[in-house]
């Protein structure tokens, strides 16, 4: 079991690895598939190999697409960038990952407001 020395740690690093790759995505990265991206949150595995990044892009399907597609492809610069900014000895290996929970949350709304709607 993890203590909670460890956790507290895990999580301040992911939040200085959100900032840093905030300020990446947008101000470093030149790929023309990259559109307007919001970094809601990163996840650090128990070891702290793994950085899960919950993206949350702007557009419709195909820019979405376009944006991952672009993101995933720039990994190799953005943990580069990490090193060098944060002086890592080792930068964790980064997942992009779709964060759809604000769509979720208004499906969920929508839904709390039919049942509303039916109850009068």
């Amino acid at each position: 079991m993890e203590n909670r020395a460890q956790k507290h740690q895990r999580e301040r690093r992911g939040e200085a690895l959100r900032e840093e790759i905030v300020t990446l995505v947008e101000g470093e990265l030149e790929d023309p598939r990259i559109g307007l991206v919001s970094v809601n949150e990163v996840q650090m595995s128990a070891d702290g190999k793994i950085a899960r990044v919950f993206v949350q892009p702007s557009g419709d399907d195909e820019e979405v697409a376009g944006t991952m597609e672009g993101l995933r492809a720039s990994v190799g610069y953005i943990r580069h960038g990490l090193v060098v900014n944060l002086g890592l000895r080792h930068a964790p290996e980064i997942v992009f990952v779709l964060d759809r929970s604000a769509e979720y949350g208004g499906r969920v709304d929508q839904l709390l407001a039919r049942i509303e709607k039916r109850k009068r």
